[in-house]
This record gives structure tokens, sequence and C-alpha cells, in this order.
């Protein structure tokens, strides 16, 4: 009578195997259902900008139909006119742009370090009074900064919008950059003015490279209220320092909605701030995520 074959006992299932299995399927749905909903979000925001880029490829009578039509023949001469046209307006909006923004930031980082690293006396007082002033609605200074602007012969000229927005973005960009100083370890800076370094050192060699991602957010939010703003650019500008929205108000005339040349214009003028945003993204969200966490 031969032997009985040896068997080796099956192992025991884990209890919890077949529970964590199901949590991590119920997990990857999850995933998955978020990320769809999040494609669905990026499109619903961006179908307009996409609507608005393919329109100027239509002519005038195919841009004005009701419904939409969305077959048609493209053709780029709506952005030829746009181009040739907008050349002097986007060449004011760029100086302003810029040259506002390296102004805010060359005032701002030394004011943002007195309120944060060496906080002056009654700091908190200082920081509502900068932001106080955005509080007052621009069509209630309008008069007063024409008045001031016509008196000193700056209306319809580049200085008075640089000096104004410079002045606009300046209380945001203090608050800003005082969050990203925050940031910055007082150890080094201890470290420095020991070893002699001068305050105009120790902002080149140690603050700046610390907080560049956040000097690049501020400079960048600065430039993009400068080259949208509309409101003083309309009523303090008329020919030689017009800006690119007030370029974008000439579509509008008494014959009508000109829909094909305004989509193509309003293209081009997203285009700079898109450009920029997108080479700058990494920093972007560094430099907004500085301060937000302790």
């Amino acid at each position: 009578m031969s032997a009985p074959a040896l068997t080796r006992p099956a192992p025991a299932a884990s209890p919890g195997r077949g529970p964590a299995r199901r949590r991590r399927r119920r997990g990857g749905l999850a995933g998955a259902a978020l990320g769809l909903l999040t494609w669905l979000v990026v499109l619903l925001f961006f179908f307009p900008v996409a609507w608005m880029a393919l329109t100027g490829f239509k002519q005038e009578p195919d841009a004005a139909t009701s419904p939409p039509r969305f077959a048609f023949s493209p053709t780029p001469a709506q952005y030829q006119s746009a181009i040739g046209k907008a050349g002097p307006y986007l060449t004011h909006s760029v100086l302003i742009a810029v040259l506002s923004t390296l102004i805010v930031l060359a005032l701002a980082l030394p004011g943002a370090y007195a309120l944060s690293v060496a906080p002056v006396r009654k700091w908190r007082d200082v920081l509502f009074f900068f932001i106080s002033t955005k509080m007052l609605p621009v069509a209630g200074a309008i008069i007063p900064l024409y008045v001031i602007a016509r008196n000193l012969h700056l209306l319809d000229t580049l200085i008075v919008l640089i000096i104004l927005y410079a002045s606009m973005n300046l209380p945001i960009a203090v608050w800003m950059i005082r969050s990203f100083l925050l940031e910055v370890p007082i150890g080094i800076l201890e470290a420095v003015k020991v070893d002699g370094a001068s305050f105009g050192r120790q902002l080149r060699s140690v603050v700046l490279p610390l907080i560049a991602p956040g000097m690049a957010a501020t400079a960048l939010i600065c430039f993009i209220f400068s080259w949208n703003e509309f409101f003083l650019a309309v009523n303090l500008t008329t020919s030689n320092a017009a800006t690119v929205p007030v370029y974008l108000v000439s579509f509008q005339t008494g014959e009508g909605q000109f829909w094909a040349h305004l989509c193509a214009g309003a293209t081009l003028a997203c285009l700079p701030v898109l450009l920029a945003g997108w080479a700058a993204q990494d920093k972007l969200v560094r430099g907004l995520t500085m301060g937000a966490v302790k």
C-alpha cells in the first residue's frame, strides 16, 4: 500500500486583502472621475478663448451669423489687418507695462523689507494704509487725475500711465513681497550682517535669490494688471499713448460691431500675457504658494 502524497496546505487568505483591493479600485475610479471633471472645467474655461481665436479666421458675414456657423473657409486676412493696425498700440502697452512693473518692483522690495524683516514702528498701520488706497474707485479719482495731468501737460503721454499704473500696483506688490520675505530665515540674514555685508549686498546676494519665484509672480501679476487696464487709458490718452484695450474699442463703430476683426485683435492682445504666463508658470506657482503655508 503506497503512502499518501504529501500536499502543502493552501495559504489562508488575508482577511484585509479583499477590502484593501476594493478601496484601491474605488480610489482609482475616484481619481479618474476627478481627472475627467478637471478636464471638463479646463475646457469650459478655455472654450471662449478658443472660440475667439477661431472667429478671427472668419469673414465678417460668417462671424455675425446666429446661430454660429462652424463650417467656414478660414482666412488670415483679419489677423493680418489687426497686426498692421495694432503695432503702435502694442508698443505703447509693452513699454507702459514693463516700465511700470520695474518701478513697482524697485519700490516695493525695500518697502516690504522694512515691513517684514526689519519692521518699522506701527507697521500694521502702514500696511493698512497701503491696501486702503485700493478701496477708492478709480471712477471717483478720474476727474482730479485728469486735471493734474492736463496742468502738467501729461495728457496722452506714456509717462502719465506709467506713473499711475506703478502707483496702482505698488500696494499689491508690497503685500505680496512682504509675504515672501516672511519666509526667509532670519538666521541667514543675521549671519550675513555679522560678515559685514551692506544692505544692498544683502538684497542682491541673499534676499533676491531666495524670493526669486515670489518676485516673478509679483512681476507677472503687475504686468497683467497694467496690460489689461482700460479706464485710465481711455480717459487720459487719445492716440500718442493709447494702449491695446483702447485699440479694441475702435472696432465698435456706428456701423456696428466688426466681430471677426475684434476677435483677431483681442487674440493678439491676449498672446503676450499668455506667453509670459506660460514661460513663467513654474515660478508663478512656486511664488504664489510660498507664503501660503507656514
